[in-house]
């Protein structure tokens, strides 16, 4: 939605079935919507590592952004402090903090590719790997956290929008190199 009131009003509205932890507006406003400790129907059907049920292990938040543009700065420095405090309250390693497009490879999109991936990371808010490995991409992926249960193309999609999001063209040594890091670094499920 183009406007992050709507949008909260509608993940609050009972014909929605959906919710979300946390709206946070471009003005850098947050709103709460579901209490931490309660699940919210934000992830829908996905999966990270063995987790199939996303929705039960995790704190949702939407950012108000049509995908297509810059995210505010006032709307990441909120973020910056919200995510912060989420991993401190309940001991979440970076790691473990991941987009809608990394738990449901082609059936969501979001966060997008303008999303400062890097920028989390550098606070130790999310993970950014070097391109450094080898390997079969899908494997690692899967040893990362991805489903493999989803073709090459989409699983490749996903991958990029978070960790190459201006790369094109079909699978190569940097997606490999970049995978594997991302596997030896920081796995999450067994292959």
């Amino acid at each position: 939605m183009t406007c992050a009131e709507k949008a909260r009003d509608w993940l609050c509205h009972t014909d929605a079935q959906v919710s979300a932890h946390y709206v946070l507006g471009p003005d850098g406003k947050v709103w709460q919507l579901v209490d931490e400790t309660d699940r919210a129907w934000h992830a829908g059907a996905g999966a990270w590592g063995p987790v199939t049920d996303v929705n039960s292990r995790s704190i949702g938040i939407e950012i108000s952004n049509t995908g297509s543009t810059p995210f505010a700065a006032k709307q990441m420095d909120a973020l910056d402090t919200l995510v912060a405090g989420i991993m401190q309250r309940h001991a979440i390693p970076p790691e473990r903090v991941i987009g809608h497009s990394d738990m449901a490879p082609g059936r969501k999109i979001d966060p997008g590719a303008r999303f400062d991936w890097l920028r989390l990371a550098r606070q130790g808010l999310a993970v950014w790997p070097e391109a450094q490995g080898d390997g079969d991409f899908t494997q690692n992926a899967r040893r990362f956290g991805y489903t493999s249960d989803v073709p090459l193309d989409i699983l490749l999609h996903s991958f990029r929008l978070r960790f190459r999001p201006y790369a094109a063209g079909p699978l190569d040594d940097t997606d490999r190199a970049i995978m594997a890091n991302l596997a030896q670094r920081w796995p999450v499920a067994e292959i």
